[in-house]
């Protein structure tokens, strides 16, 4: 991860550790962080951020858990393989995507009408 890709709005009602996991999630999910990518470390990025490791370390967790990225010891933490086939239309993994973009949205400061109408043109553009 050469660039950072991550920035953290401290006025969000967003809190810290979820706005890390949800600007990592998307940008793993768009393929912009492909597989195998290298995270920084927790203490890192939480330096990079200005933030305590202990708020990074549970993005991490969170990202491991959805098998989003794998931590083994002495390689560091990398973006995890994603399934090669899509899984079947899920509404609750729908709902966490929203949520992550919702996220990362609100931390670049956006509101709900900027929200939608990136939705919108977003959807308008892939018909």
């Amino acid at each position: 991860m050469n660039e950072p890709a991550v920035r953290v709005n401290t006025t969000s009602q967003v809190p810290p550790y979820e706005q890390i996991r949800a600007q990592l999630a998307a940008l793993i999910l768009t393929g912009r962080l492909p597989e195998g990518e290298r995270l920084p470390t927790v203490r890192q990025l939480a330096a990079d951020l200005g933030l305590a490791p202990g708020t990074v370390a549970r993005a991490y967790r969170e990202l491991e858990a959805a098998e989003l990225i794998r931590t083994r010891r002495g390689a560091g933490t990398r973006v995890a393989a994603l399934p090669s086939e899509p899984a079947a239309y899920d509404p609750a993994q729908l709902a966490a995507l929203t949520r992550d973009f919702t996220s990362s949205a609100r931390a670049l400061g956006a509101d709900a009408t900027a929200i939608l109408t990136a939705v919108r043109e977003a959807l308008e553009g892939q018909a």
